[in-house]
């Protein structure tokens, strides 16, 4: 055994043994690298298709759900206003959101894990509860009975210190797996980067000893070798950086963008419902109008020119996606007008007034947040229009790569073997 050994050595120190010893770990380090680049490029491709096909949607449901829900209640408090017997446009309002919340919900609950399933859990038992106190508020609205505002408002707080809690427990969730996943395709393959370099490496000074062993300039095999290695390495890089520079582009320019809508058209929404309880408790809403003032103060600011809205100008991506916040802004601004209208006629005890400059035309205020809740939803779906584009660029991006490098990695290990043995068999 240890005159193998020692013979095995001496045949290593030799010209042929020294060309073996290269020859192997050039292999096994090509080899290496394509199966590093292989798994790094699927596991890419995973991680994109989860933002486009899973954590993506979830994201959009989660909001969905969140802004039907708060929609929901705004409408039921606006609905209540009228005496006995609702718009019929606003009861189909209502309705809608609901149904669009559990439908929503329904999806969700095949997807949701984690803290995601427990919110959904608080969604599923409440919501019921919530739509059965509206119903009972309804009822008794239809006979004059003002019981009706005491049930509306129980509905109320239950929607604002339970159901929309959870639901933006879910958005939050679901807008932090979406950015993980985000996060992890734009992260920069740095292991099959090493062995890339290494690689290269090793081919350039395995050539440089071949001229100096053999006096030859060029060896086919192993200029070969280096070609497809520097193929392989430029696709691999070029393939992650586009696929990172699209998720990070769509993160920007559309998932954050829309999150931060979306946030202002829930707070809106908030503001809205706000504002009908003011009215409904006749006199007994400043806790209302309260909460009105700071849902208001955190869409657009004291001045109007702050707040989520003023952030999402500032983080707009382009002049569509600026022109959108412009109008919420603008928006913003009369509904705030109207309303200081309202609030000074229903303070000056003419309710009626009130009422119908609050729900009635388009001068009303709920026409004004009906048109900030409009310009918000189409800053939304641009922003969701280009998270879309983006995520389609980063699986552009990737598409074939894995098998591009696998194969690549082979013609390197193939060629270099080729190339050695050539000056192997010399020594024969």
């Amino acid at each position: 055994m240890a005159i193998a050994w020692r013979r095995l050595i001496r045949r290593a120190a030799t010209s042929p043994g020294r060309l073996t010893t290269l020859t192997a770990v050039v292999v096994v380090l090509g080899l290496a690298f394509g199966l590093a680049g292989v798994l790094a490029m699927r596991a890419s491709v995973g991680l994109v298709s989860d933002v486009t096909d899973r954590s993506g949607p979830l994201s959009l449901q989660a909001q969905d759900i969140y802004r039907s829900l708060s929609d929901a209640d705004a409408t039921a408090a606006t609905a209540f206003l009228g005496n006995g017997v609702e718009p019929a446009e606003l009861r189909k309002r209502y309705l809608d959101d609901i149904a669009r919340a559990s439908s929503a919900l329904t999806v969700a609950l095949h997807s949701a894990e984690g803290r995601s399933a427990t919110a959904l859990g608080v969604l599923v038992r409440q919501i019921p509860v919530y739509t059965g106190l509206v119903e009972s508020a309804r009822t008794y609205n239809r006979q004059g009975i003002p019981l009706g505002g005491a049930y509306l408002r129980e509905a109320s707080a239950l929607m604002r210190q339970t159901i929309l809690p959870a639901a933006q427990e879910l958005f939050r969730a679901e807008a932090t797996r979406l950015s993980d996943a985000q996060r992890a395709v734009a992260r920069w393959p740095w292991t099959v980067t090493l062995l890339g370099l290494a690689l290269l490496g090793v081919l350039v000074l395995t050539q440089r000893y071949l001229i100096r062993l053999t006096n030859r300039r060029l060896n086919r095999g192993m200029v070969l070798a280096t070609v497809a290695a520097l193929v392989a390495f430029g696709w691999l890089a070029i393939a992650a950086s586009g696929a990172a520079g699209h998720i990070s582009d769509g993160r920007d320019g559309g998932s954050e963008q829309v999150g931060l809508l979306a946030e202002a058209r829930i707070t809106a929404l908030q503001a809205r419902a706000d504002e009908g309880l003011t009215l409904i408790a006749r006199g007994d809403g400043k806790a209302f109008e309260d909460d009105f003032k700071v849902m208001m103060e955190q869409l657009a600011g004291k001045d109007g020119k702050g707040g989520l809205l003023q952030r999402a100008h500032q983080e707009a991506p382009d002049d569509a996606a600026r022109a959108a916040v412009q109008q919420a802004q603008q928006h913003a601004a009369e509904w705030l007008t109207v309303h200081q209208k309202v609030r000074e006629l229903d303070d000056g005890s003419q309710h009626a007034e009130a009422v119908k400059l609050a729900t009635d035309g388009d001068a009303s205020a709920a026409s004004a947040a009906g048109r900030l809740d409009a310009a918000l939803a189409e800053g939304i779906a641009g922003g969701g229009r280009r998270f879309d584009r983006a995520a389609a660029g980063a699986g552009d991006a990737l598409g074939g790569a894995d098998i591009a490098v696998a194969l690549l990695a082979l013609a390197v290990a193939a060629a270099a073997a080729f190339g050695l043995n050539q000056r192997i068999a010399e020594y024969r």
